[in-house]
């Protein structure tokens, strides 16, 4: 996986568990949704280049 990918992918989930938590804490349902869908966001990317990795080699 590309190391400019990974971090891309880190970067959204991280960005969407606190995205979450926040939304979680004040009770802002479309902040916490927006969280869980960053982090599938993230996630998705993590696993497209992961999927790439294996075909590469």
């Amino acid at each position: 996986m590309s190391g400019e990918q990974k971090m891309k992918a880190k970067g959204e989930r991280a960005k969407g568990k606190a995205k979450e938590v926040v939304g979680r804490m004040t009770d802002d349902e479309r902040l916490e949704a927006e969280g869980r869908a960053e982090q599938a966001k993230g996630d998705a990317r993590e696993a497209k280049e992961k999927a790439k990795d294996v075909f590469k080699h």
